[in-house]
């Protein structure tokens, strides 16, 4: 085996090594999600030659650079004030927003039947992806290679585009009812569907065809997510209760149940060992992926949670609730660390910046709100929006984020 070169990956902190397995040119990250300004160099990099055989010490002065190099990384902490820079209007209303990688692009999906590709600096239309029948409900580009763009319907089907061209490459068709939510798997290889069917398909990306239908929910899936690795998706669903599914074989892991009400949200944090499910039964719990034990109930909202998700590095989770507020919780000790406090309506939608220093929550008082992670206050609200906000997202730097609204608009912020 022979190194070919080592890239810094900023959010969550790693090293990703390219190397040369026989006459294939394979991958392997090595995650430092523990990284901090105090980390000693030396330590750390001793610790990785020990444990990982394709470094050996040869290697060690530039890993140590590189570790250096993610250290000052995390010193600079975006806080800058968020600037309105444009509105972008449509006919009818918007039902998605999604960012590639870079943020340099965003794409939106509408009642209108097509999803839009943005330059977001200008806020230019670069292409409208249009052959749908109904409603363009879930987005989604392959990150990290942000080169296709998948996009699902109310018409059942699901369609996969190139980014570039906007040439519509497969219509995969097979579902027997909307399919509302979607996703790529990291290698870019899989699209995950979800349906009101009950059914959860895995599509393959370069032939187009099926490669698995996923049976196990009794009613509509509304949300999914693959693990990092792409071994692993989960699905939750109306039925309250989620399924882990083995990606290669099709097959059925482990069924979590638990919940008392329908499943808002699922997602695996960074090192695919837990999973945060968010539901309308008040509660957020925590989940062992390996086993599927429940291992916590995130409790204190005294209303339907409508979100959930954890920071990339995956120590933290944080909710959103009707109840107007916000929580942020410990994933390691499960202890409650903040209440978010402000919105008069409710959080629809909440996500941490890849620094996991700022949090952004979404709604229907017809505002966007970022808040300081360490104290809870909240440093700067997004207004403008003249009905709920039902979308936001931060682009991989953070230094950009997009708000989507029932008023038919979306919006950038610098």
């Amino acid at each position: 085996m022979k190194i070919k070169r080592f890239c810094l990956r900023y959010y969550p902190p790693g090293i990703i090594i390219e190397y040369e397995k026989g006459e294939q040119l394979r991958t392997k990250s090595i995650d430092l999600l523990e990284l901090s300004t105090e980390t000693d160099p030396d330590e750390l990099v001793t610790e990785i030659v020990e444990s990982e055989p394709l470094i050996i010490e040869h290697w060690a002065d530039l890993l140590k650079e590189m570790i250096i190099c993610l250290q000052q990384k995390k010193t600079q902490q975006n806080h800058h004030k968020f600037c309105f820079v444009k509105v972008i209007n449509f006919l009818l209303p918007l039902t998605n927003v999604a960012f590639n990688k870079s943020g340099s692009k965003f794409i939106t999906g509408s009642y209108d039947r097509t999803c839009r590709v943005w330059d977001t600096a200008s806020g230019t239309c670069l292409l409208t992806l249009e052959s749908h029948q109904s409603v363009v409900y879930a987005i989604a580009f392959n990150n990290p290679f942000g080169d296709k763009i998948a996009t699902s319907s109310f018409d059942k089907t699901c369609k996969l585009w190139c980014a570039e061209t906007g040439k519509c490459f497969h219509t995969f068709r097979g579902h027997t009812a909307e399919i509302i939510c979607l996703a790529f798997n990291p290698q870019s290889t899989l699209v995950a569907t979800g349906s009101m069917d009950t059914t959860a398909k895995l599509w393959d990306v370069e032939s187009g065809e099926e490669v698995a239908t996923l049976s196990a929910h009794k009613e509509e899936i509304l949300c999914l997510c693959f693990n990092t690795v792409g071994s692993q998706l989960i699905t939750g669903s109306f039925d309250h209760a989620m399924a882990i599914w083995d990606v290669p074989s099709g097959s059925l892991v482990h069924t979590l149940r638990g919940h008392l009400g329908e499943i808002s949200n699922v997602q695996f944090n960074w090192d695919c060992s837990l999973i945060v499910s968010a539901s309308m039964d008040h509660t957020c719990k925590l989940w062992e992926a390996s086993s599927g034990k429940c291992v916590a109930t995130l409790e204190g909202h005294k209303e339907e949670l409508l979100d959930a998700c954890f920071d990339l590095t995956g120590h933290l989770v944080a909710t959103a609730s009707a109840d107007c507020t916000a929580q942020v919780f410990s994933a390691v000790t499960h202890e409650h660390v903040l209440t978010l406090k402000g919105h008069e309506g409710e959080i629809s939608k909440v996500c941490f910046n890849p620094q996991s220093t700022r949090l952004l929550t979404a709604s229907s008082d017809r505002t966007a709100r970022l808040w300081d992670i360490k104290t809870g206050e909240c440093v700067q609200i997004l207004s403008g929006h003249t009905d709920e906000i039902f979308s936001c997202a931060f682009n991989y730097e953070g230094d950009t984020i997009i708000t989507g609204s029932k008023d038919n608009t979306c919006r950038i912020w610098y």
